[in-house]
Parts: C-alpha cells; sequence; structure tokens
C-alpha cells in the first residue's frame, strides 16, 4: 500500500514539471517525512498529510536513508521526537551540512534550505543508491542526425543483445513510450523512458510510473526504435551518458504534498511534535543522478523547516532503441515496484568530454 501511494506521489510530482528542462527528483525520498509529519499533525493538516502519506514507507536494504532533526535549545519535544533528534540547531549550518554529506556519499553536499532565525525545527531525510550494471555499456562517440541534439556528438553507451529482454512498447494516456529497462547486479534498475516527440517530463514520466511494471510487446514504431538490415541481427540499446541536478521548492506546490495547511503559520499543526505551535516554514529537495558505463548513482536531501506559528523481429535485422533526443528515466527496486527516482535528460554528455579510445 505505501509503495503504492509513494509511487502515485512521484507521479503528482512529475505532472507539475514545466516545460522539457533536466531534472530528477524523489517522491520516495520526500514520502518518510510526511507520513513522520502526518502523524504528529492535528486537525487539517493530519488530514492533508495523511491523504499523500498515510503509512510509513520501508525502504529496501539496498537503499541508503537516514532521518535527521535538528532543534532550537528549549523546543519542548515530545519523547518521540526527541529520539529523532541529531543534533543542537544554531546559526551554523555546519552540521547539516556535513549530515547531508555524509548520507549521500557526498553527492548531495549541503541541506537544500536556509535556515532563518525563526526555524525552530529542521527535519530532513536522506536516500541514496549506487549500483553497477549487471551487464557494462561500451563507450564511444553517438553522433546525433536529427532532432533538437541535431549535429551533436555524445557521450554514447551502446550493449547489443540477441533478444529484445528489458525493451517494451507501452500505450498510455500520454501516447506510446518504449521502455528499455537496465538491471542492476543487485536489486535496483532504471527504466530509460522516450515518447512522440514534443512530449515533455510533465506528461511522459507519470505515464511511465503508470506503465513500467506491466508494458507490452517491443513494437518497431515505437519511440526511438529503427530497425536496419544488419550483419549481426539483434537488438541493440544506445543513449548518452548523463547526470542530472535538481533544486526543487515543495512549497510551491504544496497541495502535492499535502503541506498546504501545514504552511499556515496562523497557527500551530504539530501537537505531536513539540508542546508550541509549529508550522512548515520552508521545504526543499536537492537531488542528483548519474549514468554511466559502469552503473547509475543517484541521491536526494529533502528538508523541512518548522517554525512557530501564529511486436515480431526477424533475425535478419537489427532493431535499435536510441534514446538521441530528450528523455526521462526511473530508478525503481525491483522486488517492490517502488520507484525511487525519476528524471529527465535534456543535456547529455558531449563526447569532447571523454578521450578518444586510441588516446586513452
Amino acid at each position: 500500500m505505501s509503495v503504492e501511494r509513494a509511487n502515485r506521489l512521484t507521479a503528482a510530482w512529475a505532472a507539475t514539471l514545466p516545460g522539457d528542462g533536466a531534472t530528477v527528483l524523489s517522491g520516495a525520498g520526500v514520502y518518510p517525512l510526511l507520513a513522520l509529519l502526518g502523524g504528529a499533525a492535528d486537525g487539517p493538516a493530519a488530514d492533508e498529510l495523511r491523504a499523500v502519506a498515510p503509512t510509513p514507507l520501508d525502504l529496501p536494504a539496498s537503499v541508503r536513508a537516514a532521518v535527521g532533526l535538528w532543534a532550537r535549545a528549549g523546543v519542548p519535544l515530545t519523547p518521540a521526537w526527541r529520539a529523532l533528534v541529531a543534533g543542537l540547531l544554531t546559526a551554523d549550518r555546519g552540521p547539516l551540512d556535513r549530515w547531508a554529506s555524509e548520507s549521500t556519499g557526498g553527492l548531495i553536499p549541503a541541506m537544500p534550505i536556509q535556515i532563518e532565525d525563526d526555524t525552530r525545527l529542521v527535519l530532513a531525510g536522506a536516500l541514496a543508491i549506487d549500483t553497477a550494471w549487471a551487464v557494462p555499456f561500451l563507450d564511444g562517440p553517438m553522433p546525433v542526425e536529427r532532432g533538437p541534439w541535431e549535429g551533436r556528438r555524445l557521450s554514447g553507451l551502446s550493449r547489443r543483445a540477441d533478444t529484445p529482454a528489458g525493451l517494451a512498447t507501452a500505450d498510455t494516456a500520454a501516447g506510446p513510450l518504449t521502455l528499455a529497462t537496465v538491471a542492476g547486479a543487485d536489486d535496483l534498475d532504471v527504466v530509460l523512458v522516450i515518447g512522440e516527440e514534443g512530449r515533455g517530463p510533465g506528461a511522459l514520466l507519470p505515464a511511465a510510473v503508470a506503465a513500467f511494471r506491466a508494458p507490452g510487446e517491443l513494437r518497431t514504431d515505437g519511440p526511438g526504435v529503427m530497425v536496419q538490415e544488419s550483419v549481426m541481427p539483434g537488438f541493440r540499446l544506445e543513449l548518452p551518458r548523463f547526470t542530472v541536478r535538481a533544486d526543487h521548492d515543495l512549497l510551491a506546490h504544496a497541495e502535492v504534498f499535502g503541506l498546504r495547511t501545514a504552511a499556515d503559520n496562523s497557527r500551530g499543526h504539530f501537537p505531536g511534535i513539540a508542546d508550541e505551535p509549529l508550522a512548515v516554514s520552508a521545504a526543499a529537495q536537492a537531488a542528483v543522478a548519474t549514468f554511466t558505463a559502469e552503473g547509475f548513482r543517484a541521491a536526494a536531501v529533502t528538508a523541512f523547516g518548522i517554525a512557530a506559528g501564529a511486436g515480431f523481429f526477424t533475425k535478419s535485422r537489427m532493431v535499435q532503441v536510441r534514446f538521441d533526443r530528450p528523455f526521462g528515466f526511473l530508478a525503481v527496486h525491483r522486488p517492490s515496484g517502488l520507484v525511487l527516482f525519476a528524471g529527465w535528460v535534456a543535456e547529455p554528455e558531449p563526447w569532447d568530454a571523454q578521450p578518444e579510445p586510441w588516446d586513452a
């Protein structure tokens, strides 16, 4: 139940993404904090938070996760929340930044919110994954001949297979999607997603979250799919290396996270945290994801500031699935289907940044 709810949060958040700029987000990184806040809230704030995150979320053992709380001296915390305290909240943000860095293996170097004079508490959650591919990719230049990346020479990754395992087409409300599931050596997968030209992340990522567990057979007319005559028949997957970073203000879409009432500082909303009126004054996430020939790494730190409240293919053909224009991705826990990260690649790495094989 909590996996379904967390995925629903990821899809709803992704649906708010504007345009087609590069981004990465983790609904699974926000959900546990919303569940904690919902359990400590009362009134309409509790109703809204629990509608989004009604039950705790057990993160997989393969995911590095942490929760920390920093409180000003004198905040009368309840016993349950005293157990979460990682340190004293002062004007020095150094301890918070070190916690963010240490909890994500250095991928997120700083806590993503500002500490204001009226900030009474900071509640933070960190989530990080690092998986090696079960089958590595080959590096090489990837020229692009059409579309938004036309004329560019990208740092390409490719691999070939005799069967279409992991390749699929899904018919969705956002149109057809081609999905390529890249399996990690552990229990984590990355699902690459490409749709019809002109479709951005706000449409394709929610559709992918809904479709990735039960897609259909790969079709030759699917987005990004090409069929070529080849002396080496089979299936080929090609995409560029990428690193995507993003910072998100969760209160810009407070209704998605059940935070609209909780952010109203005209009264307190969290009697389960402390014996003083409290309201959410800031909520933000910083996230990063990197896809290379060897594997995938991603991390997110989410923080809340809390202030006082007033088809069929013959063997004679090579079927190529090519991600040569902006595309999306999901990082997924294979056994449960929990979507840990969702993102959009708009600026892949150029090949100029890589040495030619004969120069390496």
